[in-house]
C-alpha cells in the first residue's frame, strides 16, 4: 500500500470513529440534554430587576428535580425527546470537528503530538468546530426545537409530529433561513466549545504522560476527558444559553423587528438586564454533567477504537 493511499485511509477511518463514538456519547447523554435546554429557557426574559425571583420560581427546579418533573409530566420518553436530530448532528458535525482537528493541527506544523503549543490546538479546535456547525445548523436547530416543547393540555397538537415533519415544517414557513437560524451563536459556540474542549484532553493527556504521572491507556483518558469536561461546561455555558433561546424563539410570520431576539448580543444583553449574570449560567450543571460524560464516553470509544484497527493513539 502506498503511503498515500494509507494516508488517506487513516483519514477515512479517524472521520468514522470520531462520528461512531460522539453518536454513542450523544445517545447516553441525551436526557441530560433535555434537562439543560428546559433549564435554559425556564422563566425566560422574566420582568427587568426580578433576576432572583426568576431563579427561584423555576418550573424545573435544578437537575435532579428537573429530571424528575419532566419524567413525571412526559413520562421517560420525554427525557429522549430530540434524540434523532441529536444523532443526526452528532454524525454530521462531531464528525467533521472531532475528525478534522488532527489535519487541522498538521496543518498548523504541529508534527509532534507530545509538545505541540497549545495555541495550535486551540485554533485547530476552533476552526474544525466552527467548520462542523456551520454545515449540521439545521439538524441543532431542529434538536432544540423539539427537546424545548413540554407537556401539552389535551387536545393541544404538537408544534411538530417528528424530525422530519420539523424540517419540512421549517422549510416551508420560515424557508432556508429558518433551518439556519442561530447560526451566529451555534457556530460561535462550537469554536468556543472544540477550541476548550479537545484542546484541553489533548493538552491534559500529554502533560499527564511528559511528565511520567499515568501512562496511556483507560485511567489517563478518564482523568483527561474529565478536566476537558468541566473546562468545556463553563467556558460554553452563556453562550449555550444565547444559542438555544435563538432557536427556540416563535418567529412564524413576525417581521424581524417583532422577533424576541435579533441577533446573538441582543439575547446577551436582555438575558443580564432580565436574569442577571446567573440568566447565562442556567442549566449550568446539566450542561456539565452533559459534556462530562459526553466527553469521557467519546474519548475514551474513539481511544478504543483506533487501539482496535491499529491507529496511534491521539
Amino acid at each position: 500500500m502506498g503511503v498515500q493511499e494509507k494516508t488517506l485511509n487513516e483519514h477515512v477511518a479517524r472521520y468514522v470513529l470520531s462520528g461512531t463514538s460522539c453518536v454513542c456519547a450523544a445517545m447516553v447523554t441525551n436526557p441530560i440534554d433535555v434537562i439543560k435546554v428546559r433549564m435554559q429557557l425556564d422563566n425566560e426574559l422574566r420582568e427587568s430587576g426580578k433576576a432572583v425571583s426568576a431563579l427561584r420560581e423555576r418550573y424545573y427546579q435544578g437537575f435532579i428535580r428537573g429530571s424528575f418533573t419532566i419524567a413525571r409530566d412526559e413520562g421517560v420518553r420525554g427525557l429522549y425527546k430530540g434524540v434523532f436530530p441529536s444523532i443526526l448532528r452528532e454524525a454530521s458535525y462531531s464528525t467533521i470537528r472531532l475528525g478534522s482537528y488532527e489535519p487541522m493541527k498538521e496543518l498548523l506544523g504541529a508534527t509532534d503530538p507530545a509538545h505541540t503549543p497549545l495555541w495550535k490546538k486551540i485554533l485547530a479546535g476552533a476552526t474544525s468546530g466552527a467548520i462542523g456547525s456551520s454545515i449540521a445548523t439545521p439538524t441543532d436547530l431542529v434538536k432544540v426545537r423539539l427537546q424545548a416543547e413540554r407537556r401539552l393540555p389535551p387536545g393541544v397538537q404538537p408544534r411538530y409530529r417528528s424530525t422530519f415533519h420539523a424540517f419540512g415544517e421549517i422549510w416551508h414557513t420560515e424557508g432556508l433561513r429558518g433551518l439556519y437560524r442561530g447560526i451566529g451563536p451555534t457556530v460561535q459556540r462550537a469554536a468556543i466549545l472544540t477550541a476548550s474542549q479537545i484542546p484541553s484532553y489533548d493538552h491534559t493527556k500529554h502533560a499527564i504522560l511528559n511528565a511520567g504521572l499515568m501512562e496511556e491507556g483507560f485511567p489517563l483518558f478518564c482523568v483527561s476527558a474529565m478536566v476537558a469536561g468541566f473546562i468545556t461546561a463553563f467556558v460554553t455555558s452563556p453562550v449555550d444559553v444565547i444559542k438555544t433561546r435563538i432557536m427556540n424563539q416563535a418567529s412564524k410570520h413576525l417581521p424581524r423587528d417583532q422577533w424576541l431576539y435579533r441577533s446573538s448580543l441582543d439575547c446577551l444583553l436582555k438575558t443580564l438586564r432580565s436574569e442577571g449574570p446567573f440568566g447565562l449560567y442556567k442549566g449550568f450543571i446539566p450542561n456539565w454533567m452533559r459534556i462530562g460524560p459526553h466527553t469521557i464516553v467519546t474519548f475514551l470509544i474513539f481511544e478504543e477504537l483506533r487501539r482496535l484497527i491499529g491507529m496511534k493513539a491521539m
